[in-house]
Parts: structure tokens; sequence; C-alpha cells
């Protein structure tokens, strides 16, 4: 006897999940200028790759016989697929179905695609629209009792975060545990004006005497400044690529070594604009971003967090095709001094690079901390001892290019002193434990005070500490390894990558990594 009838009916229901909240819904959807679910994750996984799990659950209605009259689907979609040939987990937010908030959820479906990305060891990228599941009032009413507040599966969340890569993109009004879920990944993305981040939204808001919308309440604009979020574009496909390629330079799991990519650039390249980039005036800027550019793989780049601690900027590339991590000081804000933003933005991009075996690169041009009452009242300190103790418990290889200043504790947290110090320095480089501007004052207060002409004898200190503080004392006393003409620094870098390659082994580092 034949089981066709069955599988009719089974492709009945897989027709009703495919109207996700229905024609209505659809449409209202597509006409605020977002994708479905079902578009978004076609965009992401490469064509044909995706493998659903847990289609037909969701929400039936049968008639007084027994016969189903619909099935309105669960708000999560799941499943397996591959980017770039490479397997993922992808789990979706379906807005057309209540907004993603819990009364329309199948509990099961979001910690289950926690638990396969885990347990199968490949990344996972949530795509977020919504509460995610959280909460909402009418569950109340539905349930007749309240409860309390629990979020299934957050102890697989917690796990991947020190397991495998996770990617999360806000595309669209996010709130509550879906902002939670949003933040708590290794790369998260929101669209520009599309997408809004918040505790609880405007009619909660209003609750406390804010009235607001949504945009000023959460706006990109916002989480992407304050380090909640780390990107922010402009369309959601720009999102979806984004995604795509943060992965291409992980590995599938900390069990595995981040993938060697095609090595396209001549890993001896020198670029001749390198001899002339840093001013010899030491109060004047220059881009760190074209150095970086200069020295890594062309094109290989991408700039992790451009808009929150700003005096660092971190990002991942490939040398002679392997993937690193990059830390480097922007002189453009606060001379490249690490406030306590830009600790906390050390910090997590640090713990990232130990939790999947990439070696650092960190081009250094730091004054110390960034000082001033505002700083303190900021806790600089504290966050910034915090940084140093990322530096200081790193595992994976790590290279540090003084391309300028190095000062005080934060300028000694370029690198672990105590591990083997492969690092480099241009002839540009000035470091020492306070900078000579101000450090004079500080050390010679009462000589000053009691000089029959202060100006003249500050200029005759200056001139004479101005004749030690060359980078070539601090060579011949081998605190510095090595001096290099600064065209050298790419072939350098790339040497380092090829030697650091071997070194690194697979496993779960010390640590679990935290939001």
């Amino acid at each position: 006897m034949s089981w066709e009838a069955e599988v009719a009916e089974l492709r009945r229901r897989e027709k009703m999940a495919l109207k996700m909240g229905g024609e209505d819904k659809v449409l209202k959807q597509t006409s605020r200028g977002k994708l479905t679910v079902r578009d978004r994750i076609a965009r992401l996984v490469d064509p044909g790759s995706f493998r659903e799990v847990g289609t037909l659950a969701g929400k039936a209605t049968y008639d007084d016989n027994g016969t189903l009259i619909e099935v309105m689907p669960a708000n999560t979609v799941m499943g397996r697929g591959t980017v770039d040939g490479r397997t993922i987990m992808v789990q979706g937010d379906d807005f057309t179905v209540r907004g993603g908030a819990s009364d329309a959820a199948i509990a099961g479906k979001q910690a289950y695609a926690e638990q396969m990305a885990l347990e199968l060891r490949i990344p996972l990228v949530r795509l977020i629209d919504g509460t995610g599941g959280g909460g909402s009032v009418k569950v109340l009413e539905k349930d007749g009792r309240t409860y309390l507040p629990r979020n299934p599966g957050w102890d697989y969340v917690v796990a991947n975060m020190g397991t495998v890569p996770v990617v999360a993109l806000g595309l669209g009004p996010v709130a509550g545990l879906g902002a939670a879920r949003l933040v708590t990944s290794h790369y998260s993305v929101m669209v520009k004006e599309l997408s809004q981040v918040f505790v609880a939204g405007p009619p909660v808001a209003r609750h406390v005497g804010e009235d607001v919308t949504k945009e000023e309440l959460g706006g990109s604009w916002m989480h992407t400044r304050n380090g909640s979020v780390d990107d922010e574009v402009a369309t959601e496909d720009e999102a979806i690529e984004r995604a795509r390629r943060f992965l291409s330079y992980l590995p599938p799991s900390v069990h595995e070594l981040p993938p060697r990519g095609p090595a396209t650039d001549d890993p001896q390249r020198r670029e001749e604009f390198l001899l002339d980039i840093v001013p010899h005036d030491r109060r004047k800027v220059y881009k760190m971003r074209r150095i970086v550019e200069a020295v890594v793989d062309a094109g290989s780049f991408m700039e992790i967090g451009k808009y929150n601690g700003r005096p660092l900027i971190t990002g991942l590339a490939r040398l002679d095709g392997w993937p690193v991590a990059v830390l480097a000081s922007d002189p453009y804000f606060y001379g490249g001094g690490w406030t306590a933003d830009a600790s906390h933005k050390c910090i997590r991009f640090v713990d990232m690079a130990e939790t999947f075996h990439l070696p650092v690169i960190h081009l250094v041009d730091n004054p110390g901390f960034a000082v001033g009452v505002a700083h303190e009242q900021a806790a600089t300190i504290r966050h910034g001892s915090r940084a140093l103790a990322a530096v200081y418990q790193a595992t994976v290889p790590w290279c540090s290019v003084v391309v300028r200043k190095a000062f005080g504790v934060a300028g000694s947290a370029h690198t672990n002193h105590e591990r083997l110090r492969y690092r480099y320095a241009w002839p540009s480089g000035d470091w020492g434990s306070l900078p000579i501007e101000g450090g004079i004052e500080a050390a010679y207060t009462q000589e000053l005070k009691d000089a029959e002409d202060p100006a003249a004898m500050l200029h005759d200190i200056e001139q004479r500490l101005n004749r030690v503080r060359s980078p070539f004392r601090t060579a011949e006393a081998f605190l510095i390894e090595d001096l290099i003409d600064p065209r050298d620094t790419r072939p350098l870098l790339c040497e380092f990558a090829n030697l650091a390659a071997p070194l690194r082994t697979p496993g779960p580092s010390a640590f679990h990594m935290r939001p």
C-alpha cells in the first residue's frame, strides 16, 4: 500500500509554511523595503544549498472533524546551508508571523539551531527581526498565568561564543531577547534606518516619560557608536555580504584552524609612500588605514567596529593568504591614546582572535591613556588595565610594529613583554614612560620654579632630552629588536604569518569569550 496520500499532505503543509504570515503580512513587510526571512536566507547561502529543519512546525487549526484548515508557521525558519562551500547553520526570524514575538514561537526551534551549530561545530548566522522569540503580554491572557523570566537554550548561546563563529544581523526593529541575541555574537550588523535595537520599544519607553520614535530610541547611528553593535550598512544585501565575508576569515569552530586563502599578492611588495607617510612633526596626524591597506594582502582588510572606540582600528585581513587579526592606532582620535571605549574594543577583539586562533598584527602609535577629567570619570584606567590583561592573556602569535608613539601603561600594551617579542619599529618611533611634552614640567617642577628664566631652562632640558630619545639609542641597548625601513613592513609581516601558521593549536581557549 502506497504512502502517496501522506506525501501529498506533507507537500501541502510545506506550501502553507512557504506562505509565512500570509499574503497581506508579506506585502506589508516588503512595502517597508524589507526582505522576507526566506529571501534573506536565499541570499545568504549558496544557491540550492539550504536544507530546512522543522518546516512543518507551527500552530495548526482543525475543524470539528479533525481536518486541517490551515497552519500558521512558527516565526523561526532555520536549517543548514553552505557559504562558499562551507556548511553553516542559519536561523531567521519571520516578522510576518506576529512580529517575532513569543506567542507565535515554537519554543524549541531557536534553541535547536543553537544546539545544532554547537554540536556539529559549524558557524551560526542569526537573521534577527523583531523580539526574536521574546516576550509579549498577549501570552498572559492566552496562558492565564505569568512566569519567572528565562531564556530557553541560552546555555547554548553562551557556549557558542567559545566554540563556533556567530554572526548576527539586525534586519528590523529588534527588542528584548532579540537585542540580547544580536549582541551576543562575534560580529553584528545593523541596517541604517531599517533596523533599531532596544531593550524595550517606544510604547514601553513612554511609560518612563520618553516619547520617542524607534529610530530615536535605538537607531544604528547610536548602537554602532556606543559599541553595542559592530557595523552599520546601507542595505540588507550589504549586511548579508558582510556576514559571508566575516566567516571567510574564520574556522568552522575552535577545533580547527582558520583556512588559508589564495595568495594572490606578492609578499615582497614594498610601497614607496610608507617612507614619508609619518610626519616628522609629532603633533601632526596621518592616515593609519593607508598603512594597513598597504601592508596586508591587497583588498583583504575588513574593518570591524569603525565607529566606536575610534582611537583603535580593528579588523580582519590576510598576509600571504593567511587570515590575521589587525589592531592599529588612529592618531586622528586622541592622538591614538586609549579611551575607555577603545579599551573595551581591544578586549573584545583580542578575545575573538584568541578564540579562533588568529595571529595578531599590531600597528602601534599610542601616546598612552586619554587624559582629563572626562576620561577619569569614565574609569579609563580600570578598563584600560583590563585591555592590558587581554593582551597578556592572549597566546596566539603576536607581531607588533611601532609606527610612532608608545608611552606609559597603554603604550606597553602593544605586546606581552614576557613572551617572545616579535616586533619591529620604524625610524619614526618615539617611546618612553611619559612623552617629553608635559613630562618635563612634571619631572622638573621645582627646578623650573626656581630658575631665573624658566622658559630658557625648559628649552635647554628639551634639547638635552631630544638627543637621547632617538630610537637608534634604544636599538643600541637591544630594547627594540629591529628598526626597519617602513617599506619592508609587508615582507616582514608576511614572513611572520608563515612562521606563525604552524605554531597555532586548534581547540578551545582557556576561557570562553563573552559578548
